[in-house]
């Protein structure tokens, strides 16, 4: 029985990557247009692009999606936000859960390797590379200046994956620093379902069913400096454990969750 199920999950993920690949080549001829029009005029296009295409993956794959809010979200205000980063696609969901708002996302620079996907990966969005100092003083320009622009932004704290068995992995500096400079509030959000829908072990692991994403509260920043970087982070970091604990996220240890 369980060579049946392998053997079924392997044709779901050629399917899955074949819905995938198609409908990146339907919108790339858009995208190519869309990129000639600027970082930001273009973006916003190519954005609107990625939500169609999530919208569509999904519905294809069987992933049915849900936000929930712990709080009351309000659209017209612009936010870092923040989530855990467990999955291959936390970066599709992102086009789920944040919806009527213009952002950005920070993004790992190997991804923008990947051949005809790395085009469509450089224009939409701002890249940095963590190994090297210059590059990622670049990318906190470019994110500064989005934001003066009124664009909120998208940054995974963790910087990759969370391989271990704890609720999150060490969070970077980046963007709390940042929501201080530009006393931008931090949106957390809990990104529930993405290791069961596609573990990061393998590209090969999708499958279908529920996926939530929840809304925290938001974490304001008037008033502090860059000499409150580390309580910044310890408290977002704390907040969102605890969330994770309480939601029985998957890929917990058991010692961790609540009984």
């Amino acid at each position: 029985m369980r060579i049946f199920v392998k053997i079924g999950l392997l044709l779901y993920n050629i399917y899955a990557a074949a819905i995938f690949l198609a409908l990146m080549f339907l919108i790339m001829p858009v995208v190519i247009f869309a990129a000639a029009l600027g970082k930001m005029q273009g973006g916003n296009i190519i954005y609107a692009l990625c939500r169609f295409w999530t919208d569509t993956c999904f519905l294809f794959w069987g992933i049915w999606h849900k936000n929930l809010f712990e709080q009351p979200h309000d659209k017209k205000k612009q936010y870092i936000f923040v989530s855990n980063h467990i999955s291959f696609i936390d970066i599709p969901v992102i086009f789920k859960v944040i919806r009527g708002q213009r952002i950005r996302i920070l993004g790992k620079y190997e991804m923008s390797k990947i051949p005809i996907f790395g085009f469509l990966y450089r224009n939409a969005v701002v890249m940095v590379n963590r190994s090297d100092a210059e590059h990622r003083r670049q990318s906190v320009e470019q994110l500064k200046s989005i934001i003066k622009k009124g664009v909120s932004v998208f940054i995974c704290p963790e910087g990759t994956f969370n391989m271990t068995n704890r609720p999150l992995k060490e969070f970077y500096n980046g963007a709390f620093r940042l929501a201080i400079e530009t006393q931008t509030p931090i949106k957390p959000l809990l990104f529930l379902d993405t290791y069961d829908r596609m573990n990061y072990k393998s590209i090969l692991s999708l499958t279908p069913g529920k996926n939530r994403a929840v809304y925290l509260e938001e974490v304001p920043v008037e008033g502090l400096t860059t000499d409150d970087v580390e309580m910044l982070k310890q408290k977002v970091y704390d907040i969102m454990e605890e969330r994770l604990i309480y939601y029985k996220a998957a890929w917990i240890k058991d010692a961790y969750l609540i009984s």
